[in-house]
């Protein structure tokens, strides 16, 4: 039974101590990760050839489909990559899990460099400019904005309070593209970035969708409306994206729905509405465990501020 008590929304920590706090041992230690990585780059520039993903030397350096990932060639890039990991990490680890966080990451992170690479060929022959093939691409935003994917799956209706803006969690994601192909036509420095970032929503949703597996029920993905492709967008052009994206559905796992289809005649538990059912306790979930992260912060507190009474009474 869910508390009658609503919490407040969640929201990115206040300035201060409390910044520090609460983080688990997996986002703390990816954030030491992407520091040492930066330093790395930064006293050996030559590595940024190694690490980075160079689409001409990925053939002979295939790791770079992996490492580029993790590099943060700037001051503000490293920056911005550990404080979101830090922040969108406390929200989902909880409620996935270390391991499947952890496998969240290194699949978004791999799958959004092999589809840059393919993007980076695929220019390089339409426009025959070599600048595709050796400009070093690289970055953790492609992970950030799988994040925040995640963040509209299972927490689609909170109000997270983003500095000055509160947004409901479904809409980070989409607002995000927005903002980012809106910059990247003012600024050029940020347009190699632009296809890490959408690749990064877009294979972070498909795993999420369709591989994800689900401990309660043993099947996978979240097949619920609310995580449709076209949930993504408002709600005008659903219409036109809704049939383009059932090919894509029918192409990625027409096989599986037809085994499901198989099991569910077999297993007449499964009812018709179980897919909104299995995303309505997916929120439930998460909504418990904020509650549950919010009352022992407030315990927490509450014991700070006993310790302190009772030494200023012996005092």
């Amino acid at each position: 039974m869910m508390s009658s008590t609503t919490p407040p929304p969640p929201s990115l920590p206040a300035a201060g101590v409390s910044f520090f706090r609460g983080y688990t041992k997996l986002c703390k230690g990816l954030a030491v990760v992407l520091l040492l990585v930066h330093l790395l780059v930064q006293l050996f520039p030559s590595a940024v050839n190694y690490l980075a993903l160079i689409p001409a030397r990925t053939i002979p350096f295939g790791w770079n489909l992996i490492t580029a990932g993790y590099v943060e060639q700037t001051i503000p890039g490293v920056l911005i990559s550990i404080v979101g990991l830090l922040l969108f990490g406390k929200l989902l680890e909880p409620l996935w899990g270390t391991k499947e966080l952890l496998k969240f990451v290194f699949i978004v992170n791999f799958s959004t460099s092999v589809c840059v690479f393919i993007t980076a060929i695929a220019f390089y022959y339409v426009t025959q400019q070599e600048t595709y093939l050796y400009t070093p691409l690289s970055g953790f935003y492609g992970v950030l904005s799988g994040l925040l994917v995640g963040i509209k799956q299972l927490l689609p209706d909170q109000e997270l309070n983003l500095f000055v803006l509160k947004i409901k969690g479904k809409w980070i994601p989409s607002l995000t593209a927005l903002i980012s192909v809106f910059v990247s036509f003012f600024v050029k420095e940020l347009v190699s970035y632009l296809p890490v970032i959408l690749f990064g929503i877009y294979m972070s949703w498909i795993y999420l969708r369709y591989f994800q597996k689900r401990l309660e029920t043993g099947l996978k993905g979240d097949p619920s409306e609310e995580f449709s492709f076209s949930s993504f967008f408002p709600e005008f052009l659903r219409p036109v994206l809704d049939p383009i994206a059932s090919i894509f559905h029918r192409l990625l796992c027409g096989r599986t729905d037809r085994a499901d289809a198989r099991g569910h005649a077999l297993d007449t538990s499964s009812l018709p509405g179980s897919d909104s059912t299995e995303a309505n306790r997916r929120r439930e979930r998460g909504q418990r465990a904020l509650e549950q992260r919010l009352a022992e912060k407030l315990a927490a507190v509450k014991s700070t501020e006993g310790t302190s009474h009772d030494a200023s009474d012996k005092v």
